[in-house]
């Protein structure tokens, strides 16, 4: 493992509540991407 992988997993071993956070910003991004490209996209029709 490289140097920033062990330093932020033992910052997530001290703070076990910002797994939650990271994990909610997550979710949070991966939803703003789906209204995005539902957005963009466009319908055949008359």
């Amino acid at each position: 493992m490289s140097q920033a992988q062990d330093a932020v997993r033992s910052y997530l071993e001290e703070n076990p509540k910002m797994i939650g956070v990271l994990f909610t910003i997550l979710l949070l991004l991966a939803e703003a991407g789906q209204v995005a490209g539902a957005g963009m996209s466009s319908t055949a029709g008359p």
